[in-house]
């Protein structure tokens, strides 16, 4: 290596935002390259997403989490049908238990509608047992748009479209450095074998996941001040032992919690049924799941699925979040900036995108594109 390359954009990170990213960037005509410190793409929060289609329902109205679930659900679905990406959308239930979380799920319903959700209704215990048998609950928002989707698929189908375009991705290269310069950026890469490299680009686009704030410090951002400094929230999965039995048709979610949306059964593609997350916060990316959780699991999910509760759950994988709320504090939106006003022109920060990073991935993308152009 050792030369240097001229580019429109650089992106840093190849998991399914920097992705969206390259892509949108390509066929709108610039030069693009995509930088990647995993041997492969999609290797890192992408790896361990729980896969669902979000409707939108959960978020502040004015946020960029609606907006960008709701647009970038339905253009995933479109982008999907189109390229052929596994994906099913077989629907969602919110339960409320008792008679203290009836409000809430109202609440959440009518909070929906509001934003602009489609495809929700309200459903009574009767209606929810013609659906879903083994599920016991008084109320539900029944979501028909919520799906799920085969991450790793969607990246590659992004990547195709990427390079389709001319855009180029580049694994096992970390930046290790950020100057600005008169034209834009020089980015200082170290790949798997030690060599170095300077890229010259115009505008660099943080899609860093977990290192997204670090990223942004190479830049010359004061992460803190700035409050992009991000929180890793560990959340387990459990699954069911085998020769153990549960037919679900959808996916069932309790109400919210603080932290996260409460441990809820997710599906994939192959039917397999999924517990989870819990919300822990953690100083170190360790993705070992606790077998001393699954009474815990299995307690809190019998709640609205009472099969449950002779049946016995394993330990089935861990995925950490970006999150920028730290624990105990309020909802944060997703940043999505170019940050002139803080000293770095031509630098786009995408920090803190967790779910639903996944479904509005390819509406970020196209707001990260039009600040690419700017």
């Amino acid at each position: 290596m050792g030369s240097e390359a001229g580019f429109d954009v650089v992106v840093v990170g190849a998991g399914v935002v920097g992705l969206a990213v390259a892509a949108a960037c390509a066929k709108a005509g610039r030069s693009v390259v995509v930088l990647e410190a995993e041997p492969g793409i999609a290797r890192g929060v992408t790896s361990r997403n729980s896969e669902v289609v979000h409707a939108g329902i959960y978020y502040p109205a004015d946020s960029l989490k609606t907006a960008l679930c709701i647009e970038g659900r339905r253009s995933l679905y479109a982008f999907c049908e189109a390229k052929r990406v596994p994906h099913r959308r077989l629907g969602k239930l919110i339960v409320a238990t008792n008679e203290a979380e009836i409000a809430t799920v109202e609440a959440l319903h009518a909070r929906a509608g509001a934003n602009g959700v489609e495809g929700l209704e309200l459903i009574s215990r009767a209606a929810i047992l013609a659906l879903e048998p083994e599920v016991e609950a008084r109320v539900a928002v029944h979501s028909t748009q919520t799906g799920i989707v085969e991450a790793h698929a969607f990246c590659q189908a992004l990547e195709a479209e990427a390079v389709g375009h001319d855009a180029i991705v580049l694994c096992d290269r970390r930046v290790v450095a950020l100057a600005q310069r008169s034209y834009g950026w020089r980015v200082e890469v170290v790949a798997a074998d030690g060599e170095s490299e300077a890229i010259d680009a115009g505008c660099v686009v943080d899609a860093a996941g977990l290192s997204a704030d670090v990223v942004a410090g190479l830049a010359g951002l004061d992460v803190d001040a700035l409050g992009y400094r991000l929180h890793p929230c560990k959340g387990d999965y459990f699954g069911l032992a085998p020769g153990e039995r549960l037919s679900l048709a959808r996916l069932v979610y309790p109400v919210p919690q603080q932290a996260g949306l409460g441990i809820h059964a997710t599906l994939d593609l192959a039917g397999r049924v999924r517990f989870g997350p819990d919300t822990e916060y953690v100083d170190r990316l360790d993705y070992q799941v606790d077998p001393a959780k699954a009474e815990l699991f299995r307690v809190a999910a019998a709640r609205y699925l009472p099969g449950l509760a002779d049946a016995a759950l394993v330990p089935d994988y861990a995925g950490i979040r970006p999150k920028l709320a730290g624990p105990g504090q309020g909802f944060r939106d997703f940043v999505i900036e170019e940050t002139s006003a803080h000293g770095a022109p031509g630098f786009v920060a995408c920090i803190g995108i967790e779910s639903p990073g996944l479904t509005a991935a390819l509406a970020i993308a196209e707001r990260v594109a039009a600040l690419a152009r700017a």
